[in-house]
């Protein structure tokens, strides 16, 4: 029961601190970070190149990798601290971990609990939505080891 507490506080955790980083993955400039900030401090591929240490054809090359998703870590890192800037290297789940977690461990009950229904209904004790959701809140949290969570994928 402790490792579920602890892996439930740390989705919570973790999605408090990323729910100011979901609304940047729509905001990302065009034609990329690089070229946004390069652009607003008015400096050059030259100039930028200049501060890399490289020709200003290697900055667009740099530029078009970093739109096309292409682009190195550690390119972005070099790129960064010449521009002063801090790169944040993060994955920002597309809805909060709390929740895809939640309807992974929902499919797993149901599963789990799918030969369990078929017995009840053969025996005319089928349960009503409301008890089918009880059934699989309490499978979670009392039987469901979240490491089985994500097995599925694995088999």
């Amino acid at each position: 029961m402790h490792r579920r507490q602890s892996s439930a506080e740390a989705r919570r955790s973790l999605d408090r601190v990323l729910a100011p980083y979901r609304a940047l993955n729509s905001m990302r400039p065009a034609r990329g970070w690089i070229r946004a900030i390069r652009d607003a401090f008015g400096m050059t591929a030259e100039q930028l190149g200049g501060r890399l240490g490289v020709s200003q054809p290697t900055v667009q090359k740099l530029e078009r990798s970093e739109r096309e998703g292409t682009i190195q870590l550690s390119s972005l890192r070099r790129v960064a601290e010449a521009l002063n800037c801090e790169l944040v290297y993060t994955f920002v789940p597309r809805e909060p971990l709390a929740r895809t977690y939640e309807s992974a461990a929902r499919e797993v009950a149901r599963r789990e609990l799918a030969a369990i229904s078929y017995s009840m209904a053969l025996e005319d004790q089928s349960v009503n939505d409301a008890d089918e959701d009880d059934r699989l809140r309490r499978f979670i949290e009392n039987e469901l080891d979240p490491r089985e969570v994500w097995r599925a994928g694995l088999d």
